[in-house]
């Protein structure tokens, strides 16, 4: 009987490893979406709201999910607050805040060094200059995007699979 239930442990954790792999693999691309629908969003703050940063990252926080709503959340906060008293720059802050809650996100390197290029130039150039920044970022998140859903298509079965193939060869191994 307790031999079953290791079985029955180890066939369930394994699976659910799978599972959790395919889930990853899942989330990138729709975080991407997010990532570029924020960028958008942002592009529409400055170029027709004029609206001022902080308060244009702040908005778009409320519209995304998490893990990139508590990312802008976080930038915007820092702008408002933190910069005004310890004189940190919006690179700074932007760089701050994505290698914090980077982490937290499905997304790769390509996607957070297309993010951190474009934090090095927003609120340091013009209206014009910090909107084909933000265009140029889109472009390369957009490509990525398309990465992350290939990835997406070949890996996502193939990691639940193996997930609970794994599983299954443990349990034939400790039999």
């Amino acid at each position: 009987m307790l031999k079953f239930a290791g079985i029955l442990l180890v066939l369930f954790a394994g699976t659910m490893i799978g599972f959790l792999q395919a889930a990853k693999f899942a989330a990138r691309p729709r975080q991407i979406r997010e990532l570029l629908h924020a960028l958008q969003r942002l592009e529409t703050e400055i170029s027709y709201g004029q609206t001022y940063l902080p308060e244009a990252l702040m908005r778009i926080s409320r519209l995304v999910q998490q893990p990139l709503s508590a990312l802008f959340a976080n930038i915007a906060e820092a702008l408002m607050a933190d910069a005004a008293e310890s004189g940190e720059t919006v690179r700074e802050c932007w760089q701050r805040a994505i290698n914090a809650y980077w982490p937290s996100t499905a997304m790769k390197t390509a996607e957070k060094e297309a993010l951190l290029r474009l934090g090095s130039t927003l609120g340091g150039s013009g209206r014009e200059d910090q909107l084909k920044h933000i265009r140029l970022t889109a472009i390369q998140l957009q490509a990525e995007e398309s990465s992350a859903r290939d990835d997406q298509y070949r890996y996502e079965k193939l990691s639940r699979s193996l997930g609970m193939l794994g599983a299954a060869l443990v349990v034939i191994l400790m039999i």
